[in-house]
């Protein structure tokens, strides 16, 4: 295949969200695994702020062979613009790696459908469903998807009385949670009233949208799905937490936690959470690919849907390129 030939890769990382880090590293092992005999890839790294920059370090160290733990988020600066009219005279297709808010919400999905850019992934309905963890329980529970006891509510709906009303109805410990938010970023699991409070407070710093989930003691189970109109489910992979919960030190930085993959399950087992996240992928209108997260009580409710991500991790500790 000639250097005419190549489909153009626009990769996106970085961005405005407070997963911008986690970012940096999954655009680094998606660059390691893209075949450069198929592609022409430009980094595209957006700053925090919101500033977009042609990655010259990551297009150097692509072509040295030696990338670096994270990319860095600094080159170039240039603008979605002329980054996107590369699409007008050949072939393009954009790869949003672009963890949380501002790029995995539908956001950046709805600029790319106005430029008549092709992208990897979901669309900006279900990019928006999923990253909205209310809205998206409030589908997953019309389709009859079983799921834990769960509240939400926004900043302005808060009174004096509603710990003690989240407290009778979920019980303690509990898990609150920004609602447009992922890694674990923001998430608290409170025993206690104070905690609580606390919890409230630091998740209003990243939504006005809180999401209160009871807390489940069972066993954590994912499921990667990928595909369009016939999607397809991975093998089931379990995460056996090295702290409280698996939270984002768990998930990114201290490798304490052990994934098993696959997870001991039984075959019915097994056939059951890949229906299941099938089920979810569908009613949440997901394409292209998505991590469906389930708690598993074996005996009591079974498999409960926790969340799907529509642009799951791929750092060498991520479980849906692993699955």
């Amino acid at each position: 295949m000639t250097q005419h030939d190549r489909i153009n890769l626009i990769v996106l990382f970085g961005g405005q969200s407070a997963e911008h880090d986690v970012s940096r590293v999954t655009a680094t092992h998606v660059l390691a695994a893209v075949d450069q005999s198929r592609y022409n890839v430009t980094p595209i790294a957006i700053s925090r702020d919101g500033q977009w920059m042609v990655a010259d370090d990551a297009i150097a160290a692509l072509r040295n062979g030696r990338l670096p733990d994270a990319l860095t988020v600094a080159g170039t600066p240039t603008s979605m613009t002329p980054v996107l009219s590369v699409a007008n005279n050949a072939v393009t297709v954009v790869l949003p790696l672009l963890h949380g808010p501002m790029g995995e919400d539908g956001t950046v999905q709805g600029a790319l459908e106005l430029a008549s850019v092709p992208y990897v992934g979901c669309g900006v309905l279900s990019s928006a469903l999923t990253m909205d963890k209310a809205a998206a329980k409030e589908i997953l529970a019309y389709h009859g998807i079983a799921q834990a006891r769960w509240r939400s509510f926004a900043e302005h709906q808060i009174t004096p009385t509603l710990c003690d009303e989240l407290v009778a109805e979920l019980g303690l410990p509990i898990f609150i949670k920004p609602a447009n938010m992922g890694s674990s970023v923001g998430v608290t699991k409170a025993h206690n009233m104070a905690e609580l409070q606390a919890a409230i407070r630091l998740a209003l710093t990243y939504d006005e949208w809180i999401v209160a989930e009871e807390a489940i003691v069972g066993r954590e189970i994912e499921v990667a799905v990928l595909g369009n109109l016939d999607p397809q489910a991975s093998v089931p992979g379990e995460i056996q937490s090295g702290r409280e919960f698996y939270d984002y030190e768990d998930k990114y930085l201290s490798d304490s936690a052990k994934l098993l993959i696959p997870a001991p399950l039984s075959p019915a087992e097994t056939a059951e959470v890949q229906s299941l996240a099938l089920r979810a992928y569908r009613a949440l209108r997901c394409e292209g690919m998505a991590r469906a997260d389930f708690f598993y009580e074996p005996d009591g409710r079974g498999f409960l849907c926790n969340e799907l991500n529509t642009i799951p991790g791929f750092t060498p500790i991520s479980m849906y390129p692993k699955m």
